[in-house]
């Protein structure tokens, strides 16, 4: 679901901040500009930015401003991506290299550093001190769910709810935060700041819990990573935990390490997909999009709103 190329007439806007973020990841530092450039230029679906821009939408629309906003948004989302391929020690994304495997842990957890820094700086040109304020607290969020994260990595007995609230931090509030402070900062009103910021939320949970079901359906190529890498790496998802009420599947999984085989993971990955587990999975990732939905259907009818509604219905369409 390449959202930056499918509706055209947001692609002035999207060239747009395009150019801000290049601007933003440049340095004369050779290494870390040569690292940050990298994952700028492994493309992604730049998801953050388009929804502030539609966000944005339901106010006085600038793009001038709004390109600092969803910069923003685009490089904390980048930051914790390195951030993460660090602590899951992961060398594939996108199919190719991580940053960590190429330059080393520490250049790219400074690298990861140096984005966040930059998408501070580029968001103080926005003078609304609720959207800073919103930031930082979006900020924290995620840190805290870093932490989580680590936390619980190879954990097999955590629950439906230490999963949710993980994948709530992970992803789910940056997706939200971005519909809302671009509403803020382009000064929609409170009730459709409310409205959004909802619709991000419930948007973000499932857009993750097809993310985590698309690591056992979709292929190696497909997913630029080997398929499983999320368990292998220890991290627990909706498809494993429901799985693991199976006890001989459970004897299966709590098997699994970072040292576990390919074979080994091969053989897991049709357990799990034969066990019913992943339409319960996408059940549940269907509930999100319906409550999305219908938070926006007061929203004033237009374009912005449309590619709302077009967005939320493909999440569950996608394949990569």
């Amino acid at each position: 679901m390449k959202v930056k190329w499918k509706y055209s007439y947001l692609k002035k806007d999207m060239d747009a901040i395009e150019h801000t973020l290049r601007q933003l990841v440049t340095t004369e530092q050779p290494i870390l500009h040569a690292a940050s450039l990298k994952l700028l230029e492994a493309g992604g679906k730049r998801f953050r930015p388009v929804f502030v821009i539609l966000g944005a939408k339901f106010g006085k629309y600038q793009l001038q401003s709004i390109k600092n906003v969803a910069a923003t948004l685009e490089l904390i989302h980048m930051a914790s991506l390195v951030h993460d391929d660090v602590i899951d020690e992961a060398k594939l994304r996108r199919g190719k290299e991580t940053i960590n495997e190429e330059h080393g842990n520490k250049i790219a957890m400074y690298a990861g550093d140096f984005l966040f820094a930059r998408a501070l700086e580029s968001m103080s040109e926005i003078e609304e001190s609720k959207a800073h304020q919103r930031l930082a607290d979006t900020i924290l969020e995620v840190c805290l769910g870093e932490i989580e994260q680590i936390k619980d990595k190879y954990n097999f007995k955590q629950n439906l709810r230490c999963y949710l609230r993980r994948i709530k931090r992970k992803t789910a509030l940056l997706i939200s935060a971005s519909c809302e402070i671009g509403a803020i900062a382009s000064g929609a009103e409170l009730k459709f700041q409310t409205v959004l910021k909802k619709y991000g939320y419930y948007l973000g949970m499932s857009y993750q819990i097809m993310d985590d079901i698309l690591d056992f359906t979709s292929s190696d190529k497909e997913l630029g990573k080997p398929a499983g890498s999320d368990l292998l790496q220890g991290n627990i998802t909706l498809p494993v935990l429901f799985a693991m009420e199976n006890p001989t599947l459970h004897e299966k999984i709590i098997k699994v390490n970072e040292n576990t085989s390919v074979e080994y993971m091969k053989s897991l990955i049709e357990d799990i997909k034969k066990s019913g587990s992943i339409d319960r999975a996408r059940d549940i990732s269907d509930r999100y999009l319906d409550k999305a939905l219908s938070s926006i259907k007061d929203l004033p009818k237009g374009e912005a709103k449309s590619m709302l509604i077009t967005i939320a219905k493909n999440i569950g369409k996608r394949k990569s």
